[in-house]
């Protein structure tokens, strides 16, 4: 078992998979003392920080004493395996390859589109204006989040969540999409099912309080 003290998340305010460990840590009860890597500022790519991720990317976990954990969802299955309650997959296998599943189709599929050094090739190398990098955004986030919708819409597995009532690595994955959608102004599409469960997410307090426009560096309410 890892005391929460020992933890260090090197994140910024508004990405997608840094939310979705701000999400898990809240609903373990655990804290970790975050430190800005602050994107614009191109700060992920500093001397200091690739020592810790060489990829120059966001989050990384820190526990005392180990080897700096990378990418979310290895995160999220680290986090889950020492801090088991509550779970974040299924009891049962079939459970947990679906979980993994759709937690893959927004994470892997989707988010990896969309992020700010795909942008920046997109705006600087491949020449595209603001018009044609948000038109890129929003085809990507439709078309993931179509896909993802189908199979919630249409598989007995669902529920009140995207497995069953209890909340797992899906509903991280799928709410760390909306609220970057959200902080985009970008909006959900023909997707009630997705609605309905990002609804119920954000009831509950582990989502609320990972909001990105609630994170230090988060640009004021207008």
């Amino acid at each position: 078992m890892t005391d929460q003290s020992d933890f260090e998340l090197y994140g910024f305010w508004r990405t997608s998979a840094t939310y979705r460990v701000r999400v898990a840590l809240n609903l373990k009860g655990l804290t970790a003392q975050e430190r800005v890597i602050n994107l614009d500022a191109g700060e992920q790519l500093n001397d200091n920080f690739l020592k810790i991720n060489p990829l120059g990317a966001i989050p990384a976990l820190i526990v005392k004493g180990q080897l700096p954990l990378t990418q979310s969802l290895a995160i999220l299955e680290f986090l889950d395996e020492t801090h088991p309650l509550p779970p974040l997959l299924p009891a049962d296998p079939h459970g947990r390859a679906r979980v993994r599943s759709i937690a893959a189709m927004l994470a892997s599929d989707t988010h990896p589109l969309i992020t700010p050094r795909v942008r920046k090739y997109l705006s600087t190398v491949a020449g595209f204006d603001d018009a044609a990098v948000r038109a890129w955004l929003v085809h990507w986030f439709d078309a993931g989040l179509a896909a993802v919708e189908k199979r919630l819409a249409t598989e007995a597995a669902t529920g009140a969540f995207c497995h069953g009532d209890q909340i797992t690595m899906a509903d991280i994955c799928l709410a760390s999409i909306t609220a970057t959608m959200r902080v985009l102004k970008i909006p959900v599409k023909n997707a009630p099912t997705i609605d309905r469960i990002i609804a119920r997410c954000e009831t509950q307090e582990a989502f609320a309080k990972a909001d990105p426009l609630k994170q230090v560096g988060a640009p004021a309410a207008t």
